[in-house]
């Protein structure tokens, strides 16, 4: 008595599911290429900014940010540049277009009349609109 198990037919069974291993380690390096790079995005200079109770604004694409440290050096984006230079900076960062919001950033300690050169600086190279950067103020209104 014999058994027979195989119908002799050379046919494969046709597997319906999607194998989504290779999407999974696919976002999975996606995931940490985005958390290595979003630090690197940000301006990594270290300023003790004054609170503020006004509403946030949104951020524009690429913002030219000018710092003002408490030693009065002075940074725009991440390199010092001295003050003779900053209407060529500007306009080299800017691509000379005077109406881009300049980001203006200032130390606690940076006295009134510091603050006040580098924005008639500002205001000499062109450039009117100055947006003043600071800390959100929690819980105060």
């Amino acid at each position: 008595m014999g058994l027979h198990l195989n119908d002799g037919g050379d046919d494969l069974v046709e597997a319906h599911e999607i194998n989504v291993t290779p999407f999974i380690d696919v976002m999975l390096v996606l995931l940490i290429i985005f958390m290595v790079a979003a630090p690197l995005a940000t301006v990594d200079i270290k300023v003790d900014l004054p609170a503020s109770s006004a509403e946030p604004q949104p951020r524009p694409d690429k913002p030219v940010y000018l710092t003002v440290k408490e030693d009065q050096s002075l940074f725009l984006g991440d390199q010092q540049i001295n003050r003779e230079q900053l209407a060529q900076a500007l306009d080299q960062q800017t691509a000379a277009k005077k109406d881009t919001t300049i980001f203006f950033r200032a130390d606690k300690g940076v006295d009134y009349a510091d603050l006040m050169d580098v924005m008639n600086a500002l205001r000499a190279a062109g450039y009117l609109k100055v947006g003043l950067v600071g800390l959100e103020a929690v819980g105060q209104k």
